[in-house]
Formats: C-alpha cells, sequence, structure tokens
C-alpha cells in the first residue's frame, strides 16, 4: 500500500453523519473526480475503503443510489449515474444549473468549517495524491477544471493554508511541499495519524541530517590533522637529515620527538604530553617553527 493509499484509507475511516458534511464531502469528491457532467458522473478509484464508503455517502447526501456499480472486487472500479433525474437533483442540492458550460464551486455550500475540512478531505480522497515523506514531502490536488482549481485555492487560504498552483498535463494543481504544511491539512481533514507518520519522518530525517553532518565535520578536521602531521613529519625529517636534531633549541627539539613519536596525534594530545605541558597555541608556534627551521634560528 502507497502512502496515498494510507492515507485516503484513514479519511474513509470516520462515520458519514451530519448531513451537511456528507454534502460537502461528496462535492469534493465530484468536481475532482473523473466525470461530473450533465449527462454522467463517473467516480473511479482503487481504494477499497472508499469504494465501500461512496455509497453510503450518496446516500446521506442525496438519497440517491449509483446506477452502476463495480462490477470486480480489485484494482480500479467505477461508480456510475447516468440518470439526468438524479443529475439535476445532484446539481440542485449545489445551486448549481444543469446548463452551465463550466464547473464552479457554490461557496454557500461551505460556509461551516467543518464542511470545508469535509470539501477538501472528499477532493482529496478523488483527485489527491501524497508521496511517501520518508523520499520526500509533496501533497497535491489535481482537477481539469481552472475555476475550480482556482476556487478551492480560495476556500484553502480561508482555512489558513497557501497552497502553491500549476499545470501538468491538461490538469490544474494545488500543492504543498513544506511538512508542516502537510501535517496540518491532513490533521484538518481527518488524517491525523498519516500526519504524524509525516511528522516522524521529518524527525529522523533531521536527525540524520544532523549526524551526517557531524561525521562530516570530524572527518573533514581529521583530515586537516592529518595532513597538518603530515607536513610537519616531513620538516622534522628534512631537519634530521640536513642538520641533525641536535642542531634544534631544546623546546624545539622536544617538540619535533614529540610528533616524531605521535604522528596521528592532534595539537591537544601532544600539548598535554609536552614536560611541563604547554598550551595548544605554544605547541602549534613550535611546530610552525620547525616547517622552515633553519639552523640560525633560535627559539
Amino acid at each position: 500500500m502507497t502512502f496515498s493509499q494510507q492515507v485516503k484509507s484513514e479519511l474513509c475511516e470516520p462515520r458519514v453523519e451530519r448531513r451537511c458534511c456528507a454534502v460537502a464531502e461528496a462535492y469534493g469528491i465530484l468536481l475532482y473526480c473523473n466525470t461530473f457532467s450533465p449527462t454522467q458522473i463517473k467516480i473511479t478509484s482503487s481504494c477499497d475503503e472508499l469504494c465501500r464508503r461512496l455509497p453510503i455517502l450518496f446516500k446521506r447526501a442525496f438519497s440517491l443510489a449509483f446506477d452502476e456499480l463495480p462490477d470486480k472486487a480489485e484494482g480500479k472500479r467505477s461508480f456510475v449515474i447516468n440518470d439526468r433525474a438524479k443529475i439535476k437533483e445532484i446539481y440542485d442540492t449545489f445551486g448549481n444549473d444543469v446548463g452551465t458550460l463550466s464547473l464552479h464551486i457554490n461557496f454557500g455550500v461551505l460556509e461551516e468549517n467543518c464542511c470545508k475540512a469535509s470539501f477538501v478531505r472528499g477532493a482529496f480522497l478523488a483527485g489527491g495524491s501524497i508521496t511517501d515523506p520518508n523520499k520526500r514531502y509533496h501533497m497535491e490536488l489535481a482537477t481539469s477544471h481552472y475555476s475550480v482549481s482556482r476556487e478551492a485555492y480560495s476556500i484553502l487560504l480561508d482555512m489558513g493554508f497557501s497552497p502553491k498552483e500549476a499545470e501538468r498535463k491538461g490538469n490544474h494543481l494545488l500543492y504543498f511541499k513544506r511538512s508542516e504544511h502537510i501535517e496540518d491539512l491532513l490533521t484538518t481533514v481527518g488524517a491525523s495519524l498519516s500526519a504524524m507518520e509525516v511528522m516522524s519522518a521529518k524527525i529522523e530525517k533531521d536527525m540524520k541530517n544532523s549526524v551526517n553532518r557531524k561525521v562530516n565535520c570530524d572527518s573533514a578536521n581529521a583530515d586537516k590533522v592529518v595532513a597538518a602531521a603530515q607536513e610537519q613529519m616531513e620538516a622534522i625529517r628534512r631537519i634530521d637529515k640536513l642538520y641533525g636534531l641536535d642542531s634544534l633549541p631544546d623546546k624545539l627539539q622536544e617538540a619535533a620527538l614529540l610528533r616524531f613519536a605521535n604522528p596521528e596525534a592532534s595539537l591537544a594530545d601532544l600539548a598535554m604530553l609536552s614536560y611541563p605541558p604547554v598550551s595548544k597555541s605554544c605547541l602549534s608556534h613550535r611546530l610552525r617553527k620547525l616547517l622552515n627551521y633553519k639552523p640560525e634560528e633560535t627559539d
């Protein structure tokens, strides 16, 4: 089961009780479904829970039954109404004229906050999708009706959400890419468990990113320590070959011997090993002097 299917299954769990919310949810489904015209209504879905919910929802919202029910129990299934009288009754419920050429949202049907949430739930059930939050964050509503998309945008704004808009293959999209916006919208429309999964995925990603940043930082620092130590070792070998380590002043000779005996140690560790112990900056100063040492130099 994909994450989209999981979300839709959860959205279908609440019982269809208040008629106003049943009408609003059915409204969202119809405006985002396959076909909603004066001659036919056709809703196609592969979600088992939605297929079980649709007949109950339409009975509660319109006191109507579908003319055609799916003839199979799995895969994509279609629910169809061809009866013109039934279609007119549905249009009348929403205050729409059957003769209009383009679909519009009647905001008067969605005055209550619960009805707005039910409308968006229905829209997502019919024309929505959401990616697995473990991969990326993307939730969208897609419809072929431009006016419906623009008006749904206004509804979402009124609910406190600000979706982005786009077009893809003839469809008009409203989408979200921020995890917190997706979490809030899922909670609002009735998928709080799925919202928690999005939140958990984000927390896990943030933790992994934090660990990776620390590992990368530690690795980069370790590389710098190794590179600096190698440069110092080469300088000490050069001095030993050209002048001998006995030519070094006592403090530089001690620093050179410490580094030579501890090629992988950090400056802090070498500073502690000095006798008497010195500061890290003091030891760093001595090691820098070794890089360009000439016998005439003194400590």
